[in-house]
């Protein structure tokens, strides 16, 4: 089967590419609408993937272009517009589907498969002839039940075969059919090897050598059966061994996307610069507006779904504003900041917010369930204590949700999740937040209402809920305490020559959940730096080669590091050394030798500050 991909993004455009070639699709990649034009004019395509912004020429006026040009083909669009009147327009210009980006590469993979069959109606989703089958979801072929170990153009040319079981196929068609239009088409022997090396397969597993057999003078084709083969229609069974290989190949499209998707974000920050000193031209707004869109449509379908969010965000900026406030320029440095340290993330890193909900009250389960799709918190659930306590280890959920009314040994739990102490190699395990719901509303001592609040503020729970709450203000008490734990999850960033230093802040930070990154060569600091992302940075003054002073004016001196906060470790809390570090751009400074407790402090207090400041920007 051979399809056609319009997409002006490169990356995007070879991932689906690749992907769709190890289903063994043929695949030709244009990238605007006129080369698409070109290309249908000169090869026969089963379907078109057909992104609708294009350079050149639209989507949509292709699309109708070649509908009004009598062409049949199937036609997916595959785009970002997202709004019921472009689905709408879509499908009026003459489109079968529509998939909105960002897409999973599986699913537009199952959406192929569909319109495929949907094209041809007479054939079935499993191929057969006679005793061979050929499943297209999964690549497999057998014979009399033998499997048949194919290479991808044996397995192209047998499934061009069975879909078109009566035609007569000459060379020249067959590479028409099976070889993308960017290569060299293959030599004459080629297609003999190839049908050659097919045939010996099929014979080893019992068929007649001329199962293909040769027309001379015309082509090839399937030999005609005895009698007609009767198509049954059920359903491909799923190949593990298939979706394990398919996953690999998003995971490498992946990691090509992260290391050449920095000069995008490079252009991104230009025009941030440029825009913020206000010489940003209509060229290079343009360029970035374009770059912003084709990163919302893609970073989605390559795992980072927040990544997407952000783009759009940054897009509606270029879009939208000629000229800014310093206010709103602080926002898009701050989305590009973010943006960035998404693409840093691992698939771990990435995932949601994660809520235990320990009860067996259905309904309240599945109202907080409904609830929870619309909001970033992904929820689990436990039924008893037994099962809370088997799942919390793996699971390590951000915050627990306890129905203290489940069991009568409730509390015991709540204990253990608010003091939970060291494991065996004396590593701290740190502590989850516990929100405690009940049927329990009466503050009388009688019915023990005020005694349990007190008892659970007692332990260490963060808030006393009741059932009777709606859903929606049970999630917002949750999101409340996860936004005072991601402070606590910041990543720090600390540079200092002196490595007892670094270990002393090293185990003053890290039991309680900071990421920490240290550094004693500042030669290093700004590749690090850049890799790590930090939510607050920590400096020493008197360094060799670079000192603090020297680094904080460099990261004052870029516009996405402008606002990242820095703290100064100081030798000697001297006026002259404190007006020169705040007049750089310091935050705060704190003096040698470190005392933890004051150290822990200031850093929340800096965090804190930080985080009200992102929120009041962002809304």
């Amino acid at each position: 089967m051979r399809i056609l991909l319009v997409e002006d993004d490169d990356l995007l455009a070879q991932a689906v590419a690749t992907y769709l070639t190890k289903q063994n699709y043929v695949v030709d990649i244009a990238a605007d609408g006129e080369a698409g034009w070109e290309l249908v004019s000169v090869c026969n395509y089963d379907l078109i993937l057909l992104d609708l912004i294009l350079p050149k020429l639209d989507g949509i006026s292709l699309c109708r272009q070649l509908r009004h040009s009598g062409y049949q083909m199937l036609i997916l669009l595959l785009t970002a517009k997202d709004t019921k009147t472009d689905k709408v327009i879509g499908l009026d210009a003459g489109a079968d589907d529509y998939v909105v980006k960002p897409f999973d590469f599986q699913e537009l993979s199952a959406r192929i498969r569909a319109l495929l069959r949907r094209g041809n109606t007479s054939l079935p989703p499993v191929l057969e002839w006679g005793s061979l089958r050929l499943d297209p979801s999964t690549c497999e072929v057998t014979y009399a039940d033998i499997a048949l170990n194919l290479t991808a153009k044996e397995f192209s040319l047998l499934d061009l075969f069975l879909r078109n079981n009566q035609r007569i196929f000459s060379r020249s068609a067959i590479v028409d059919q099976l070889w993308s239009a960017e290569k060299d088409p293959p030599e004459e022997n080629t297609i003999k090897s190839h049908i050659k090396g097919l045939r010996q397969k099929l014979k080893a597993a019992g068929a007649n050598y001329d199962f293909i057999e040769t027309i001379y003078g015309m082509g090839y084709r399937l030999k005609a059966l005895s009698h007609e083969p009767s198509f049954q229609t059920h359903e491909p069974e799923i190949d593990l061994n298939q979706q394990q290989i398919l996953l690999a190949a998003i995971a490498q499209e992946r990691e090509n996307f992260k290391a050449k998707v920095g000069s995008r974000i490079a252009l991104l920050k230009l025009a941030a610069d440029t825009l913020r000193k206000g010489t940003l031209d209509a060229q290079l707004r343009q360029n970035a507006e374009q770059e912003a869109h084709k990163l919302a449509g893609s970073l989605g379908s390559f795992g980072f779904p927040k990544g997407s969010l952000l783009a759009n965000e940054i897009e509606d900026l270029f879009q939208n504003q000629k000229s800014i406030s310093q206010a709103k320029c602080f926002h898009l440095d701050k989305l590009l900041m973010e943006l960035q340290r998404e693409l840093g993330k691992t698939p771990v890193e990435q995932t949601q917010n994660l809520l235990l909900v320990i009860s067996n009250d259905r309904q309240i389960v599945e109202g907080l369930l409904k609830e929870a799709e619309n909001q970033e918190i992904e929820v689990k659930i436990a039924t008893n204590l037994a099962a809370a306590r088997s799942l919390i280890p793996s699971l390590n959920p951000d915050v627990v949700l306890l129905d203290i009314d489940i069991e009568k040994d409730s509390l015991k739990l709540l204990i253990e999740l608010c003091k939970r102490s060291p494991t065996v190699d004396e590593t701290p395990t740190p502590q989850i937040p516990v929100l405690v719901f009940t049927e329990q509303n009466n503050f009388s001592d009688a019915c023990g209402g005020l005694r349990l609040r007190l008892e659970v503020a007692r332990i260490g729970g963060r808030g006393f809920l009741q059932k009777s709450m709606p859903p929606s203000q049970i999630l917002e008490s949750v999101n409340q305490i996860l936004q005072q734990t991601h402070i606590t999850k910041a990543r720090i960033m600390v540079v200092d020559d002196d490595p007892q230093i670094l270990t002393i802040i090293e185990e003053s930070l890290k039991p309680l959940g900071f990421h920490l990154k240290t550094l004693e060569n500042p030669q290093k600091f700004w590749d690090i730096m850049t890799k790590f992302s930090p939510d607050l940075l920590i400096l020493d003054v008197e360094m060799p080669h670079i000192n603090g002073i020297e680094l904080c004016q460099t990261v004052r001196n870029d516009p996405s590091w402008k606002f990242l906060p820095v703290m100064f470790l100081v030798d000697n809390l001297e006026a002259n050394i404190v007006e020169q570090i705040f007049a750089i751009g310091a935050d705060d400074c704190v003096s040698k030798p470190i005392v933890d407790s004051k150290l822990i402090t200031r850093i929340l207090n800096r965090l804190e500050r930080s985080q009200l400041i992102k929120n009041a920007y962002s809304c």
